[in-house]
């Protein structure tokens, strides 16, 4: 595992189309059938990766706390799974299920979406407005496995909590940080 910062796409990028499987529901979603007239959330996951699982408590609590508000959640998973079977399809279908994820888990066999976003590690988190616009791209908060640092998801909070308010989000972006996603 090499730690691996977001590469930091530019703000004010529009959201790169996608058609990709819910690996939850077996149903194929488009962007614009997942997308937010407020904000949405893509989050680049995996199954085993030790950082996903850092923060996975966090993702639940942040959806659970802004579906309600009207932002969408949409995770995707770009890895290799013939070298990284553990994030299979069938087995991200279990593991949606035992967090209870409130958001479509799908799957990006080819890898053209994580490419497309210029997705780097997971997890990597991107936030775009209404307009699909790019306005936040970087760090959940500054927990990692190990530095004893509270979970809060204050980061993304911030900027989430921001664009409820019709205030810019701040540019001031810290990148994420986890492991490389695994090409093949």
């Amino acid at each position: 595992m090499a730690l691996t910062p977001s590469n930091m796409l530019p703000l004010g990028t529009e959201a790169p189309f996608f058609k990709l499987p819910d690996t939850i529901t077996g149903r194929t979603y488009t962007l614009d059938e997942l997308k937010s007239d407020i904000a949405t959330v893509i989050m680049f996951i995996c199954n085993h990766c030790p950082y996903v699982k850092h923060v996975q408590p966090e993702l639940v609590r942040l959806s659970e706390d802004y579906i309600p508000e009207g932002v969408r959640f949409v995770a995707i998973s770009s890895n290799d799974v013939e070298n990284y079977p553990e994030d299979s399809p069938e087995l991200m279908h279990k593991e949606a299920k035992k967090w209870g994820y409130a958001f479509p888990y799908l799957y990006d066999e080819t890898q053209v979406v994580a490419h497309s976003y210029d997705a780097a590690c997971t997890p990597d988190f991107y936030i775009f407005d209404k307009n699909m616009e790019l306005v936040y791209r970087g760090q959940l908060d500054n927990s990692r496995p190990g530095n004893e640092k509270p979970l809060t998801g204050k980061d993304m909070r911030t900027a989430l909590d921001d664009i409820l308010k019709g205030n810019p989000v701040s540019e001031d972006q810290i990148p994420s940080q986890g492991c490389n996603i695994k090409w093949r």
